[in-house]
């Protein structure tokens, strides 16, 4: 009888719950979302008991789509969300009904404090945190430990996304490696958290859970979750990982030099390596990888796929009305431009600016607008604006390592043809196309459980499982035309960060 795994991948929108053959093989996946509540500014949260409520709803309807005898299912493992706070008592009991998530950014004035007479470059450097640093962990203790300071005495441990859903699957409370890595107080180098760290914050060790690798079997399910659950108590569970470096894994990052970029709502380029690639400027992030002794170190921009959806919503309403895919109908449109828009520059920084930025005011923009510019352009520049960006931190990213001469994409902006040949002729590198697409995430949370479970002796079959359905080699004069352009993209965003600064002051 053929056994079966199950991946389940919790992002920011929702989860995604995908059976796999023990061998690799993708059968089925499903979708179930959950909301994020806005209570006030720069609040991002998420209620615990609604992860557990999608986790258990996506299982069974992902057991009822693959009809599958429920007692071929051998393991799970989950990719979870990053930098979550989720506190709970000595009896397991949440403090809290809803946690904030990894975007949250209450905290910028207890970060701004901590590192009053410290160097936060030098806790940088320990930690490869490179996101504003009061996004992390660490930061929202510090803020409930001065606005909620009765709840927080009550605190036993502090979890993550996964890892509160893998207690409520086995009763154990445990972390790994990738997913610590986001607290704020790990150190690359030792591969623990720091005693020297955690005393500056003023936080217990205790208060945090033990760490062990991301393949350990850490448990195997409750009565109660397997009753919730429809899946039978004997299914082992993997402790996992956090979602960059699961999806690290699935994107086949298992060499050193192994690099993709992920597009999605946000995008971000990832190598593999086993240094953590760090640098004070640039301030790329990094987790310890699933794979022990492994890094991925990556730098982002925070508005990719959004920034084309905010062209589509308001550029392009007309296009919502058919009953086509108004991507589908942008990319045909953009087809009509030639590289480089008609000399149209977009800045895609409509989320702000990441922690490569010199400022998270900056704001986008589209910049050398002209009479003779058609819509056409405008898309076009766009999807152009968002490659560019990102062969900007491709090229300091090649300077500290050495990165191999292909690069995979994954996400949904990959689907699109057309932009797969942008990013070829942006990075001067061949673009991968293959099998996994969307599934890298969920791929690696497979593997995990694979591993971790004993079928799989190392990571290897990852590659095998990439079936390569195409790719896009540069075109020799479009890539000359970007390579010109990118000097003048540099240059052009420098006034932006400035402005960005001055408008932030009249808000």
């Amino acid at each position: 009888m053929q056994e079966h795994l199950i991946a389940y991948d919790f992002g920011t929108g929702g989860i995604k719950a995908s059976l796999y053959t023990a061998a690799g093989e993708s059968l089925a996946s499903v979708f179930r979302p959950y909301e994020t509540a806005y209570p006030r500014a720069g609040w991002h949260e998420q209620r615990p008991e609604d992860w557990w409520e999608s986790f258990v709803t996506a299982s069974g309807m992902l057991l009822e789509k693959s009809k599958i005898n429920t007692e071929t299912v051998a393991a799970l493992a989950i990719s979870g969300h990053s930098l979550g706070v989720v506190p709970v008592d000595g009896n397991g009991k949440l403090l809290l009904s809803s946690s904030p998530i990894w975007s949250d950014m209450r905290a910028e004035r207890q970060a701004g404090e901590f590192f009053t007479g410290r160097s936060e470059q030098d806790w940088y450097m320990m930690t490869g945190n490179g996101f504003p640093a009061h996004l992390y962990t660490a930061f929202k203790l510090l803020w409930y430990k001065e606005n909620m300071p009765d709840m927080y005495g009550k605190i036993a441990v502090v979890l993550g996304t996964k890892d509160y859903i893998n207690y409520r699957l086995t009763g154990r409370i445990a972390a790994d490696p990738s997913y610590a890595s986001g607290s704020g107080f790990y150190s690359l180098k030792d591969n623990a958290y720091d005693d020297g760290l955690l005393d500056e914050f003023g936080f217990p060790k205790k208060m945090f859970p033990e760490i062990v690798p991301s393949t350990q079997i850490i448990g195997t399910l409750t009565p109660e979750a397997s009753r919730a659950t429809g899946l039978p108590m004997h299914v082992k569970v993997a402790c996992g990982g956090v979602d960059n470096s699961c999806m690290a894994l699935g994107a086949r990052g298992i060499e050193d030099g192994r690099v993709y970029t992920s597009l999605g709502s946000s995008s971000w380029i990832a190598i593999t390596s086993h240094r953590p690639i760090l640098d004070k400027n640039l301030r790329p992030f990094v987790f310890a990888h699933v794979i022990p002794g492994m890094y991925a170190s990556a730098t982002s921009i925070f508005s990719a796929g959004s920034s084309l959806q905010w062209v589509r919503n308001q550029i392009c309403r007309d296009l919502l009305a058919g009953g086509e895919d108004a991507y589908v109908l942008m990319n045909a449109e953009a087809a009509e431009s030639p590289a480089g828009a008609n000399g149209l520059l977009f800045n895609p920084s409509l989320a702000g600016g990441s922690g490569s930025d010199r400022t998270p005011s900056v704001r986008g923009a589209y910049i050398g607008l002209d009479l003779k510019h058609t819509r056409a352009d405008l898309i076009r520049a766009a999807m152009e604006g968002i490659a560019l960006s990102l062969r900007i931190a491709l090229n300091r990213l090649m300077e500290m390592s050495p990165v191999s001469d292909e690069m995979l994409i994954v996400g949904g902006g990959g689907k699109s043809q057309l932009w797969r040949q942008i990013f070829a002729d942006v990075y001067g590198l061949a673009i991968l196309e293959t099998s996994v697409g969307q599934d890298a995430g969920s791929l690696g949370a497979a593997a995990l459980a694979a591993v971790g479970a004993g079928y799989w002796k190392d990571f290897s079959p990852i590659d095998s499982i990439h079936r390569l359905i195409g790719t896009k080699t540069p075109d020799a004069k479009a890539q000359g035309e970007y390579n010109r352009i990118l000097d003048v993209y540099k240059q052009v965003n420098e006034p932006l960060y400035e402005i960005g600064e001055l408008m932030a002051g009249r808000s």
